[in-house]
């Protein structure tokens, strides 16, 4: 009974085992590519290498073979292995063979060459001169032509760089019994950059940091290829954390840019892809208060100049406003673009720091120094000095003793000067010699007087004297011209 069964089991365990071949050789199957066709680029794997051939592992039930030749550098060495990664093209198939080539190359008959262009196989050709509206290429020993539109992806503005160098072409046009051809090496620049750009974009998303090159600036950005073929776009306002008047200002063309994706959209010839370089780096606000602190003095660069005062960077991306009544001890400011221009390299002091709003406030004035803090040190009620007066007003004279040091020459005391005609004659700029007669440190005020004029009570008193003296002398007249009139 024992044996019965035993004899009954080895069937099944027969199909079984069929079963599970079935299954393994229809999963190895299923993972096989359909057959290839001429024309078609394969990327496969070395498997092994004889004297004269490379066999490559297609992907599909039959493996392709290629001449050793194919693979060897000009100096006939081989420098491939198995395992290595080969891009051929099938050049010739059937149910036994794959043969495979890198392209037609060397000294072929027109048969060949009407298979390259009914297969689309590249080609090898080497450029011979520059002419007319493209280049001359030897292809298999015969004379074709190359547009100049088509010997690369890209304007070409030096066609002379291309001569001598060997490239592989598609043949867009075969007459004349091979005595016209056209080639083309864009198409495979292109297709080439298809592949590249597909594989590139199923693994683009935002947030990701790639580097880029520069291909052309704009006024409103710069245009980064991240791959041959895709590019995406830096506004003006994402080049930098520093304030730009222009895209050339921060990058220039065929530089290598490292950029962070901000977001993909979809468009007509393709996704538009927008980039920034400043979010590469962190932004300098949040490390702010550990390089600046309230009261240092830090050299900057001027950015603009308004009607209220001047902005100055003082670290990338970082700036501050200079208001006007920060601009200047020694003189009355106007407008901020008197004292500094855009451009120019000043050295402020930091008054206050919000980082929250993202504000600085500096003072150009208290990196000079405040001169009133040394007026008691120069100056003392009853001093002589001599000024330079800054303008007249109805009141009195302004005049400049010292840089960011005026005082006041009242009306009331030019009149005590022997030269008070003189002296409501002097222009801007002009010397004059007076006396401090009086500081006022609090106020920030000076007041003055002429050298010659006595002091305000000895002024009074002559006046007085002057005043009686002049009735007197009036009261004499007056009676001698009666008495004569009398007579």
């Amino acid at each position: 009974m024992a044996d019965d069964e035993n004899t009954n089991d080895f069937p099944e365990s027969e199909n079984e085992n069929e079963e599970s071949f079935a299954e393994m050789f229809e999963a190895y199957s299923a993972g096989m590519k359909e057959d290839l066709r001429i024309g078609d680029k394969v990327h496969g794997k070395i498997i092994a290498i004889s004297d004269s051939s490379v066999f490559v592992d297609t992907g599909t039930k039959t493996d392709g073979v290629a001449e050793i030749e194919e693979l060897k550098d000009e100096q006939g060495q081989l420098h491939f292995a198995v395992g290595d990664m080969v891009d051929l093209y099938v050049v010739s198939s059937d149910e036994s063979e794959i043969r495979l080539s890198r392209a037609i190359a060397g000294v072929g008959g027109l048969g060949m060459l009407k298979d390259a262009f009914s297969g689309n196989i590249p080609v090898e050709g080497r450029v011979q001169q520059v002419i007319k509206g493209g280049f001359q290429v030897e292809v298999l020993k015969r004379r074709a032509f190359c547009p100049i539109s088509l010997i690369d992806t890209r304007y070409v503005d030096t066609p002379e760089n291309y001569v001598g160098q060997t490239f592989q072409f598609i043949i867009k046009k075969l007459t004349e019994n091979g005595r016209n051809i056209v080639l083309s090496r864009r198409d495979l620049l292109e297709a080439e950059q298809k592949k590249e750009r597909d594989v590139f974009l199923e693994q683009l998303d935002a947030g990701q940091t790639y580097t880029g090159r520069i291909t052309r600036l704009m006024p409103y950005g710069a245009f980064v290829e991240l791959v041959p073929g895709l590019e995406g776009m830096v506004h003006i306002s994402e080049l930098s954390w520093s304030r730009l008047e222009k895209p050339d200002d921060a990058v220039q063309p065929n530089q290598m840019l490292q950029v962070k994706v901000l977001r993909i959209e979809p468009g007509k010839r393709g996704p538009k892809i927008a980039l920034s370089a400043k979010q590469v780096e962190s932004d300098p606000w949040d490390s702010l208060t550990d390089k600046i602190q309230t009261g240092q003095k830090i050299e900057g660069k001027v950015t603009r100049c308004t009607d209220f005062g001047a902005f100055v960077e003082i670290q990338p991306g970082i700036e501050g406003l200079v208001h006007i009544s920060e601009m200047s001890y020694s003189q009355r400011v106007h407008k901020a673009s008197d004292i500094v221009q855009p451009g120019q390299t000043i050295v402020v002091a930091v008054k206050e720091i919000d980082v929250a709003k993202r504000r600085i406030g500096l003072s150009l004035r208290d990196a000079e120094g405040d001169p009133w803090m040394e007026v008691e040190q120069k100056f003392a009620v009853g001093q002589p000095a001599e000024g330079t007066v800054e303008k007249q007003e109805k009141f009195g004279i302004f005049v400049r003793l010292a840089p960011g040091i005026v005082g006041l020459l009242p009306k009331s005391a030019i009149g005590r000067s022997m030269n008070a005609a003189q002296i409501d004659k002097l222009k801007a700029g002009d010397r004059i010699a007076v006396t401090i007669e009086s500081i006022s440190l609090a106020d920030r005020k000076i007041s003055l007087k002429p050298q010659d004029a006595g002091d305000e009570g000895q002024w009074h008193q002559f006046q007085e004297n002057a005043g009686s003296a002049g009735k007197g002398e009036l009261a004499e007249k007056l009676a001698r011209a009666l008495r004569k009139k009398d007579e």
